[in-house]
């Protein structure tokens, strides 16, 4: 039997992921980046540099086994779950929050099961300030019920974690990494996808055997 060739046109290409670089800024409690050059192609003959940082920095992935006593580490992720149909949504704020309200006003049937990822611009304040570090929006507890409703795959944001810093204790994280679900933090540039549009997006972390996550390339491809 013969299977038909579809061809895939890919006619625009975003970059989603931060510039790590030494000392950038990060989750203010995390020990810096160091990035440093280790040989040189003067006395060397060639150019290889070494790097250091806790795997949560930049943008990067959340393993179930960051906040989920047995839950998968990075390493076990699906391939398939870290590519697929993805979407941009933009919800209104409440105060710092992303409430189940914001969420039901701007959700849509296809993304369901889908890559979901929220705009709150944050990244464009990126710096060594309190505002940045501190104060970044994120879902609200009264959220996770309409996120287990809908079940997104991956949910994606452009803040340093997928709930504000004072939720000290976690109960997002906790509530929806325990079924799977995984998340992309410290996303950049999801102010240049159009809200609603499906896009391909690919979110690959390094294959760190037992590690609770990754900083990851993330992309999305518009294709025609």
């Amino acid at each position: 039997m013969m299977v038909p060739y579809i061809t895939m046109k890919i006619t625009g290409y975003f970059d989603l992921s931060v510039l790590i670089r030494d000392g950038m800024p990060i989750w203010p409690t995390n020990p810096p980046v160091k990035v440093q050059r280790e040989g040189t192609l003067e006395k060397d003959g060639y150019n290889v540099e070494s790097y250091w940082s806790v795997t949560h920095s930049g943008t990067h992935i959340d393993a179930p086994f960051h906040m989920v006593e047995g839950g998968a580490t990075v390493d076990k992720i699906p391939v398939h779950q870290l590519a697929g149909d993805g979407y941009v949504i933009r919800p209104e704020l409440e105060g710092r929050e992303i409430t189940e309200r914001s969420l039901r006003r701007v959700w849509k049937d296809e993304y369901d099961g889908n890559i979901v990822l929220i705009n709150t611009r944050w990244d464009k304040k990126r710096a060594f300030t309190h505002e940045f570090q501190y104060d970044f929006p994120g879902l609200a507890v009264n959220a996770i019920d309409f996120l287990l409703d809908h079940r997104p795959s991956v949910i994606g944001i452009d803040t340093l974690g997928i709930e504000p810093y004072d939720h000290g204790d976690f109960t997002v994280h906790k509530e929806l990494l325990k079924t799977g679900m995984i998340f992309i933090e410290d996303l950049a540039n999801l102010d240049e996808l159009q809200v609603g549009k499906k896009y391909l997006v690919v979110a690959l972390p390094l294959k760190i055997q037992g590690a609770s996550g990754s900083m990851a390339r993330v992309v999305a491809l518009d294709i025609q």
